[in-house]
């Protein structure tokens, strides 16, 4: 699997303290080993059902799009 920043996740991401950048490249590398690792928490989002949504940290999430074998965050 293979995965892809938007434009707005890329300055979100660069935005963000470098600790918590670690933890979002952790979790990273377990959405593409396994989008259901349980470390991830993932689930659809209610709104919107193309996109799911998972777990960084008790207080962060992001959300990303599955398409095929190719991910978008």
């Amino acid at each position: 699997m293979k995965h892809d920043l938007s434009e707005n996740a890329q300055k979100n991401y660069m935005a963000l303290p470098k600790e918590l950048r670690r933890l979002v490249d952790k979790q990273f590398e377990y959405l593409l080993w396994n989008h259901r690792h349980p470390s991830l928490n993932a689930k659809k989002y209610q709104k919107n059902p193309d996109i799911w949504q998972a777990r960084v940290s008790k207080r962060f999430r992001f959300y990303f799009q599955i398409r095929g074998i190719h991910t978008t965050f």
